[in-house]
C-alpha cells in the first residue's frame, strides 16, 4: 500500500493485518485521507505477541502504545464509528482519515466459506463482511482493501473474494530492484570527449575538476564516474545547480589501495575501499552477490583504521539473528560466545587476513584485543550511543527501515557504519528485494554528503561461486 491521494469520492477502508503493525507500529498514520479498520484479532495478537522473549515484542508494545495515545479519552461508540487519527501521537492537518476498532468475533464465518478458528481467517473474514455491508449501501461506494505483508493470507484472501488485497509499501521507494542505485555510473568511450569546459584545481595531492551540472544531470553526491576507454575514475563530492566537482581518483591508483594487507581485485572493490578508507564518509552501503568481498572488505579497512592509523577506538561487529532463533539466551557463554554462530561471516575474514602469518591463532587473538572487536547482537544495540567506533553491520538485507533507523540513530560522534547485504539472499517472511531495509537506506542517503554506496559487481571468491551466482 502507498500513500493515496483520491478525492473523498474514492474513499477506502484499510484493514490492517498484524503484521503491518509489526512491520511499522504507526503505520496506520500512513493513510492520509482514508480510514483504518483494526479488528480485535489483531489487538489480541499484539497482546499475545507483546510479552514474547523476542526483539518483536518491542514492536508490537510500540504500536500498542501509539493506539492507546490516539484512542485515549474517546468513547465506545467512538471508537466503533472512527476516531480522528489527527489526534495523540500525530499532529498533521494533512491527515483526515478516522481510526475505527471492530470487534470481529461477532462476524459470521460463513460469510467467507473459510473456518473461524484461525486468526488469519478473522481478519479475512472481517474484511469480507464490511466488503459486503458498504457494497449494498447506497452511499458513495467505500472500497475495503485489506493491507497484509503475508503473502499466503493474501492468496487466501483473493481466494474467498476479497476484491483489493495489497501489501503495505509505503516504505518502498522504487518498484523494481532494477532501478536500485548502483552508487556508481560507467559511461562508452572516453568521459571527457562529452565535457564541453572544465577548471581544474589542485590542493596537495588532491585534483578537482569542475563541470557543468547539465552533462551530469543525474548524478548524486559521492557517485563514482567511471568510462571504458580511460584511465578515468572520479567521485562527485559537491553538486549544486550549476557545476558539479569531481575528485580526480583514477582507475589504476583505485586499484592500488591496500588496507590490511588486501588490494582490490576488480574496479568495484577499488571504489568501495576508497569509501571505505575515507573517514569523511560516515556510512558506507556495500551491496552486492555472495562472494564479492563486501565482508572482507569492510573488516579491512576497519582494521586499517583503528590499527594503523588510529582514527577510531573500536570495531563493533552486528546483525540481526535469524527469527527462528531471535533469542540468544539459551547458547551458552557470554555474548560475544552466543553471537559467533551468526558472525562466522566475520571470523572467517579474519582468518583469511592472517592465513599466512607465522601462527594465525595467535594473530587473531591479538588483533581482536588490539582492535577492541566486539560482537553485538541487533536486539541490544538500542539505547546505545556508539562513540568513535566503526561499526560493521552484516545482512542488513534482513533488516527493515525501521530497525536500520534505529541503528543508524545510534551512532555519535567520529563513528562510522558500514552496512552490507545481499538483496538475493532474504531470509525475511515479509520481506522483499523492494521493500528490505537496505534498499530503503541505499534510497534515501544517496544525496546525503556523508554517505556513499558501492554495488560490488562480480563474484571473487572462487570459480565455483561465480558458476553458482549465475546458474543457479
Amino acid at each position: 500500500m502507498k500513500k493515496q491521494q483520491e478525492s473523498s469520492a474514492d474513499k477506502k477502508l484499510f484493514v490492517l493485518d498484524t503484521n503491518i503493525l509489526l512491520h511499522d507500529p504507526h503505520a496506520f498514520f500512513n493513510f492520509q485521507e482514508h480510514d483504518v479498520l483494526i479488528p480485535m484479532t489483531v489487538l489480541e495478537e499484539l497482546d499475545h505477541i507483546k510479552d514474547r522473549n523476542k526483539d518483536v515484542s518491542r514492536d508490537a508494545r510500540v504500536a500498542i502504545r501509539s493506539l492507546e495515545n490516539t484512542l485515549q479519552d474517546v468513547t465506545p461508540e467512538l471508537m466503533i464509528a472512527g476516531v480522528p487519527l489527527n489526534r495523540g501521537d500525530l499532529k498533521d492537518s494533512t491527515v483526515t482519515g478516522h481510526l475505527l476498532i471492530l470487534n470481529d468475533h461477532h462476524i459470521n464465518p460463513e460469510v467467507s466459506g473459510l473456518p473461524g478458528g484461525e486468526n488469519d481467517n478473522k481478519i479475512i473474514n472481517a474484511a469480507l463482511f464490511l466488503q459486503k455491508k458498504y457494497s449494498q449501501k447506497n452511499e458513495p461506494d467505500v472500497t475495503v482493501v485489506l493491507v497484509t505483508k503475508d503473502i499466503n493470507m493474501r492468496l487466501k484472501a483473493k481466494g474467498a473474494g476479497l476484491k483489493h488485497v495489497e501489501d503495505y509499501r509505503t516504505d518502498q521507494l522504487i518498484d523494481d530492484i532494477r532501478f536500485l542505485t548502483k552508487g556508481y555510473e560507467e559511461f562508452e568511450g572516453d568521459f571527457w570527449q562529452n565535457v564541453a569546459a572544465v577548471e581544474t584545481t589542485t590542493i596537495g595531492r588532491d585534483t578537482t575538476h569542475s563541470v557543468k551540472a547539465e552533462n551530469l544531470e543525474n548524478t548524486f553526491i559521492n557517485e563514482y564516474l567511471l568510462d571504458d576507454k580511460s584511465d578515468f575514475a572520479a567521485r562527485v563530492v559537491k553538486k549544486d545547480d550549476d557545476h558539479i566537482d569531481l575528485l580526480d581518483l583514477g582507475r589504476q591508483r583505485l586499484l592500488a589501495r591496500e588496507a590490511w594487507g588486501i588490494k582490490p581485485k576488480n574496479i568495484y572493490q577499488g571504489m568501495a575501499l576508497n569509501a571505505l578508507l575515507d573517514p569523511n564518509i560516515e556510512l558506507v552501503i556495500l551491496t552486492g552477490p555472495a562472494g564479492c568481498g563486501k565482508t572482507l572488505l569492510a573488516l579491512a579497512a576497519a582494521l586499517e583504521m583503528v590499527v594503523e592509523q588510529g582514527i577510531y577506538d573500536k570495531i563493533l561487529v552486528t546483525r540481526n539473528t535469524p527469527e527462528i532463533a531471535e533469542s540468544i539466551g539459551f547458547l551458552p557463554g557470554t555474548e560475544e560466545e552466543k553471537m559467533a554462530p551468526w558472525l562466522a561471516a566475520i571470523t572467517d575474514s579474519l582468518e583469511v587476513l592472517h592465513k599466512n602469518d607465522e601462527n594465525p591463532s595467535s594473530s587473531l587473538n591479538y588483533i581482536m584485543e588490539k582492535a577492541n572487536i566486539q560482537f553485538k547482537s541487533v536486539n541490544f544495540m538500542r539505547g546505545r550511543s556508539i562513540q568513535n567506533a566503526v561499526v560493521l553491520l552484516d545482512e542488513c538485507q534482513n533488516l527493515t527501515a525501521s530497525q536500520l533507523k534505529t541503528i543508524i540513530t545510534r551512532c555519535g560522534e567520529g563513528t562510522k557504519l558500514v552496512c552490507s547485504g545481499n538483496l538475493a539472499q532474504i531470509d525475511s517472511n515479509y520481506l522483499t528485494a523492494v521493500t528490505s531495509g537496505l534498499t530503503y537506506i541505499v534510497e534515501r542517503f544517496k544525496n546525503f554528503e556523508g554517505s556513499a554506496t558501492v554495488n560490488l559487481n562480480g563474484v571473487v571468491r572462487s570459480r565455483l561461486a561465480q558458476f553458482a551466482e549465475e546458474n543457479l
